[in-house]
């Protein structure tokens, strides 16, 4: 568990509360989030780097002195490392749905040399008149996939020639 929906208090409250429930029900499978306070940018850094490796996809950041907030909020955060890399455009995959009659995704060869689409992160404009093939990308992504592609691929730009 990482938190008391509805509780009162502030989060650092609501998470000493936390653990004195999970305490007093003393069941193994019930475990509370352990909580970190972190010195400075560095040690972020540092513990960020650490849960990847350990095969988390990140950290929740969240202000010690929080009200419990429904949604997405300023004192809740999440901070997931993200990776860039160029692609060359192989092919434009048609688009379905909402962008039929656009181009729905690029197949780009990565540095490995392995295909992979990405279909995010491309304007109405980039989908009708797409990078054209042969052209560099520039994308980000979030770790790799089972297979080793990237995972969550997102144009960040097309790369100018030349550079």
């Amino acid at each position: 568990m990482f938190e008391l929906p509805g509780a009162p208090g502030s989060f650092a409250q609501r998470a000493t509360a936390l653990r004195e429930v999970v305490a007093q029900t003393q069941h193994p499978a019930l475990q509370a989030v352990a909580q970190q306070n972190l010195a400075d940018a560095k040690a972020l850094a540092q513990r960020l780097a650490e849960v990847v490796v350990q095969g988390g996809e990140g950290l929740v950041l969240h202000r010690a002195d929080a009200p419990y907030v429904t949604g997405r909020s300023d004192v809740l955060l999440k901070l997931k490392p993200v990776q860039d890399a160029d692609a060359v455009v192989m092919a434009h995959e048609p688009g379905q749905g909402k962008y039929a009659g656009l181009m729905g995704a690029l197949v780009v060869r990565g540095v490995d040399g392995r295909l992979f689409r990405i279909g995010s992160g491309l304007t109405d404009a980039q989908r009708r008149s797409p990078p054209p093939l042969g052209s560099t990308v520039s994308y980000r992504w979030r770790g790799l996939t089972r297979t080793g592609l990237p995972r969550f691929a997102t144009l960040w730009r097309v790369r100018e020639p030349g550079l």
